[in-house]
């Protein structure tokens, strides 16, 4: 098995409910308020709570309806994605005053390597701090991190003093940490695993830790190995700047399900020109077409199509998702839609780069 990596020093920096943060921080009259940022309709969702609506219960992905009996004073706001974005990109430029081992995870966390900095500042908790201070300064936003050996245990511990917080698991503390940690805390343990542990008698990272990775791959398959690891401390997954968007998507939920196909492809039609803004905004085109459905009876069911070029114009995805819709049957009302573009050209364009520098070295050595 591979060794316990002591040398790395990691932070995992996450905004502190940041969609909810960016709404009061441009409208003051919304501070202190208990706010969600998403639908508090019959089918909308939350997508982000504050602090002061959390205290309520009400947490994202949490139907509106549900989040408005739990906090009758809950404000509701539309999302401002664009703004998010932009905030997003602020933060960013700050990271970068630091490493260029920057991985961001969304736009609201990121994992930064800084084991070699360009601050030459030896202590990973010394910077996190001074980012924090710099966000908070220069941005008003407050953000907690976690610092330590490894990307799962920065994660981990980046949620210890939420919010505007932070927690450092230093080397000789890894594993005492990690032995006192719920297993519901580890990360790849949903609630499906979670149960399953429990009902072995595993509620910790101690219990965890004296079953065998034969046993573990046994009850969890492959990611039995992984837990295997991740509870003595070990994992080797490097901080990765150009993590590559696998695709891009828009989708909408109804106020009402529909069940006629005509409806519906007046919705995918908004759909496929929101779709064609991101793809514009992000500069990437796709050639895999995915059409996603989910019924009234919350089944969810997709139908994909890969064309034989890269596209990212709203006619041809409305056209190829109208394609998909016509495919089979629904076997229900439906009350959500969306359309996806995956196979993005982004690897394509990076060996292109690639061969461009090479036949410029070519050609180099050739004129010299």
């Amino acid at each position: 098995m591979e060794e316990l990596d002591v040398h790395r020093k990691i932070i995992h920096v996450d905004m502190d409910a940041f969609y909810a943060s960016v709404e009061q921080m441009d409208n003051p009259e919304l501070k202190g308020k208990p706010l969600a940022v998403g639908g508090g309709g019959k089918r909308g969702v939350v997508s982000a709570a504050s602090y002061e609506a959390r205290v309520f219960g009400v947490r994202s992905a949490m139907p509106g309806v549900k989040a408005r009996r739990l906090c009758a004073d809950l404000i509701f706001v539309k999302p401002r994605y664009d703004r998010y974005k932009e905030i997003s990109i602020q933060i960013r430029k700050i990271f970068f005053d630091y490493t260029d081992l920057v991985e961001p995870l969304s736009l609201d966390e990121a994992y930064l390597d800084v084991t070699e900095n360009k601050k030459g500042n030896p202590s990973a908790t010394l910077i996190a701090e001074e980012i924090r201070k710099r966000i908070f300064d220069e941005v008003g936003l407050t953000a907690s991190a976690g610092i330590s050996i490894n990307k799962f245990i920065a994660k981990v511990a980046s949620d210890y003093n939420k919010p505007n917080g932070q927690k450092t698991v230093d080397p000789e503390e890894v594993i005492g940490f990690l032995e006192d940690l719920d297993v519901k805390k580890f990360y790849g343990v949903g609630k499906v695993t979670q149960a399953k542990m429990y009902e072995m008698g595993i509620y910790t990272g101690k219990d965890l830790k004296t079953k065998s990775e034969e046993f573990l791959t046994q009850y969890f398959g492959k990611s039995g190995g992984h837990y295997y690891r991740i509870v003595r401390g070990v994992h080797l997954s490097q901080v990765k700047p150009n993590r590559e968007r696998k695709s891009l998507a828009a989708e909408r939920t109804f106020s009402e399900n529909i069940a006629s196909e005509i409806y519906m492809l007046e919705r995918l039609e908004g759909i496929a020109e929101e779709l064609q803004k991101r793809l514009k905004i992000s500069k990437v085109s796709g050639r895999t077409v995915t059409l996603k459905i989910r019924y009234s009876d919350f089944t969810l069911q997709t139908r994909s199509k890969t064309l034989p070029y890269f596209v990212n114009d709203a006619t041809i995805l409305l056209e190829t998702a109208k394609e998909l819709l016509y495919q089979e049957k629904m076997k229900n009302s439906v009350r959500l839609l969306g359309i996806s573009l995956s196979n993005l050209n982004t690897a394509r364009e990076k060996q292109k780069q690639k061969q461009k520098q090479e036949i410029e070295i070519i050609q180099l050595r050739f004129d010299f």
